[in-house]
């Protein structure tokens, strides 16, 4: 398969003094994406505060986590069609909107169906956020300034879940968790206003055409169907009943939603998209290093909680090299390309997570998780921006916000079962293992070690050739 090409029509006039109102966008729209992001993790370390403030069992603060991502990845592919039929500003504002009042209400919630319901509300407005902003961003920029673009959106959004677990714990230890959610508000306001004075709005590419609520429905389920199932295997085993009639109903579930996208006048999906080699190969990255960084939040956290006895503040803390290795890691995604290529660059920052969270397995003292973790983090860094050039590399302009949403749904969808998979294979370790739980927490790094040494051999087959000069350089017209 030929290097995928960054080609693409010329992007949109935004008015005099395009360029510095391009990057000024960007700016605002990858803040937005990483309240996002950040809001995924940003309550793991406030459960236990908000479990005993509001009286919540266990169930109900698996709630609390899971309902904001089930609809934020659920609903991702009706964000990115109503971004093409209604305008992709249009579209991200009234998501921002929605996602701003919904923490709003998060933050003011005094029981537990307040906050659950408070959390879904966010989730929709952050399935329609996500897709009509990236649209943005790929029809904005072209070349090497969309590759540019695309590696500030992908590391700020990859740093937006480590951060989300630091600032959790200094809410938690601070004024409270509630501002876990109140912090939204000024920032989200903040953007709403400044977000048309550097945007300009362009014609919907589909105006008459009508959303299909019959295939967000049905891919809802189906992702809901197999997290639950994973999730059930912990306490189930692998060919429990309530693991495998879950799993079955979402294949089900899948298949009547692929089949609906052929009978419907306006799909959800153009399953074109999907067919395309390089999207479902930038996808399936996505999905896989995903999990892999939500599985490595939800192990390292309870690790040093529930092991090493360390309060939220300071596990909270620890997560910073987590952070600041993504960070780099993605930063540097451009000279890896330039000097290894697609595959080769893939293929090398997948064995450096492997050997991150090999080491995170096999030393177990809390210094040696949080080295092994970091080192896996800047490892995932460059990983999340090489999915995403890949992905959209062949979206046309027409299809740039169903593209989008389908890059973002492999996002959420990798985070939902990243963190249900190796939620049950720790818990499995944990029943087995020795006093103090420890081989539970071993074999979750060691599943994820395995898992991202499996996903390089896949890599070094699917991702394309070794010379990157199309995604490096521009190609078409400045």
């Amino acid at each position: 398969m030929s290097t995928p090409t960054l080609e693409a029509s010329p992007a949109p006039r935004l008015a005099d003094g395009a360029p510095r109102r391009r990057w000024a966008s960007l700016a605002l729209l990858s803040v937005a994406q990483f309240m996002l992001i950040l809001d995924i993790t940003v309550v793991n370390i406030a459960l236990p505060s908000i479990g005993t403030e509001l009286a919540l069992d266990r169930a109900t603060l698996t709630w609390v986590v899971s309902a904001y991502t089930l609809v934020f990845g659920g609903l991702l592919l009706l964000g990115g069609r109503a971004a093409d039929q209604f305008g992709a500003r249009r579209v991200s504002m009234a998501g921002l909107a929605l996602f701003t009042a919904a923490s709003l209400a998060a933050g003011l919630a005094g029981d537990g169906t307040l906050l659950i319901a408070a959390r879904l509300a966010q989730g929709a407005g952050a399935a329609l956020l996500s897709p009509a902003a990236l649209s943005i961003v790929t029809t904005t920029f072209q070349g090497a300034e969309r590759a540019k673009a695309l590696a500030v959106w992908s590391s700020l959004g990859g740093a937006g879940a480590a951060v989300g677990v630091l600032l959790g714990g200094a809410f938690t230890a601070g004024p409270g968790w509630q501002w876990a959610f109140y912090v939204n508000v000024p920032v989200g306001l903040m953007i709403l206003a400044a977000l048309p004075l550097v945007v300009r709005s362009r014609p919907a590419v589909h105006p008459r055409s009508r959303i299909d609520l019959v295939g967000a429905v049905l891919a809802t389920a189906a992702m809901g169907s197999v997290t639950y199932g994973l999730i059930n295997a912990g306490d189930q085993g692998w060919l429990g009943r309530w693991t495998l009639l879950p799993v079955f109903a979402s294949v089900v579930l899948f298949v009547a939603f692929v089949r609906s996208q052929t009978m419907v006048r306006s799909p959800l999906l153009d399953i074109r998209v999907l067919a395309n080699r390089s999207m479902l190969t930038g996808g399936l990255l996505i999905l896989g290093v995903t999990g892999l960084m939500i599985a490595t939040f939800f192990l390292g956290s309870f690790h040093l909680q529930q092991r090493s006895g360390y309060g939220p503040m300071v596990t909270g803390l620890l997560f910073l090299p987590v952070a600041l290795g993504t960070f780099f890691g993605a930063q540097a995604t451009g000279q890896l390309l330039g000097r290894l290529g697609v595959r080769l660059a893939t293929v090398l920052s997948l064995s450096v997570v492997a050997v991150g969270m090999g080491t995170a397995g096999l030393l177990t003292a809390p210094a040696a998780v949080v080295v092994g973790i970091s080192v896996a983090a800047t490892g995932m860094g460059p990983l999340f921006v090489i999915g995403a050039i890949v992905a959209l590399s062949d979206a046309p302009p027409e299809r740039a916000g169903v593209a989008s949403g389908l890059a973002a749904t492999f996002h959420e969808l990798g985070g939902a079962l990243g963190v249900a998979t190796v939620s049950s294979v720790a818990a499995a370790g944990l029943a087995y293992g020795a006093a103090g739980g420890t081989d539970g927490y071993s074999r979750g790094f060691w599943f994820s070690a395995a898992f991202a040494v499996a996903l390089a051999v896949v890599a070094a087959v699917a991702m394309p050739g070794p010379r990157p000069s199309a995604v490096a350089e521009p190609t078409g017209q400045a």
